[in-house]
């Protein structure tokens, strides 16, 4: 059962995050201070910086991976955050029903439609104090309401089946029937959720800090990025101090797809069925070409 969803997609995806994330936590432990200062500034890739250094003499490799760290650290908080508030407002409305549901779709639709980059934009903009829990806090607020549309349509479909019914009459609580009945059926779909809005905060705390609006005191991806900007990294042809934080970027924002679609694959019931009737044409090939191996010695 399990070899059915691990697909080409989930292993590569899985594959390309692991290793961001050991980057991530191992790196921090292994490098040198990636604010100390040497005197060779704008130095290309070599044995002593493998990444060169920056306009300041500041190693790019360890600055990179002090960045994965905090990167990871704002995506893992906003995913958090977000699928708590797709949850309350997607779940629990949808199980109310009532006027609480109609609320809670009222202000999930007026959410939805509000643009995102510009309503993070002004927010960071009054924000004075801009550490990881309240730039975090800007980015989840920007990015729940989607989820919270699919919890909601899984949840109103879910709650008249016969076993939540059965729980109802048994004289089960409202909460204990969400927990027990209802979430562990929306796991997949929460975990979706959890992706995608890392894929937002990674991609919007990246757009924030290159504006100069992002973490203040934390290296991030997009810190990198925008210190390289301003350093004219782009000009003065030092292409090692912008392409690293980009290409982690890409990366992260590759597997993170790739493990989002290799979900799709699981809670899509045609996209399922697609995939393995990919599976058992693989498998028929493989034993004929068995089969005709045998045949043939």
């Amino acid at each position: 059962m399990l070899r059915r969803y691990l697909t080409a997609k989930s292993v590569v995806g899985l594959s390309i995050v692991l290793a961001i994330f050991l980057f991530g936590i191992i790196g921090p432990f292994v490098v040198q201070d990636p604010l100390a200062i040497s005197d060779i500034g704008m130095a290309p890739p070599s044995a002593d910086h493998i990444f060169g250094t920056t306009q300041t003499g500041q190693d790019v490799f360890a600055q990179l991976s002090w960045a994965t760290r905090g990167s990871l650290i704002i995506g893992l908080l906003v995913g958090g955050m977000a699928t708590f508030l797709s949850l309350l407002f997607g779940v629990l409305g949808g199980y109310a029903g009532s006027w609480l549901d109609e609320l809670f779709s009222l202000f999930t639709n007026v959410v939805l439609i509000l643009p995102g980059l510009p309503l993070m934009i002004v927010i960071g903009s009054y924000v004075q104090q801009k550490g990881i829990l309240l730039i975090s806090l800007v980015l989840a607020i920007t990015s729940w309401a989607a989820g919270a549309r699919v919890l909601r349509a899984q949840t109103l479909s879910i709650r008249n089946r016969d076993y939540v019914q059965a729980a109802k009459v048994a004289g089960e609580g409202p909460l204990r029937i969400i927990a027990v009945e209802i979430l562990p059926n929306l796991l997949p779909v929460m975990s979706s959720g959890f992706v995608f809005a890392m894929i937002w905060a990674i991609l919007g705390e990246a757009g924030l800090a290159f504006i100069g609006l992002g973490v203040v005191g934390t290296q991030t991806w997009g810190s990198m990025l925008y210190y390289a900007q301003n350093g004219q990294a782009l000009t003065l042809g030092g292409w090692w101090w912008f392409v690293p934080p980009g290409a982690m970027i890409a990366l992260l924002g590759t597997g993170l797809a790739l493990i989002n679609f290799a979900i799709d694959e699981v809670i899509n019931p045609r996209l399922r069925t697609q995939h393995l009737h990919r599976t058992k044409k693989a498998e028929a090939r493989i034993e004929r070409a068995a089969e005709q191996k045998e045949a043939a010695a």
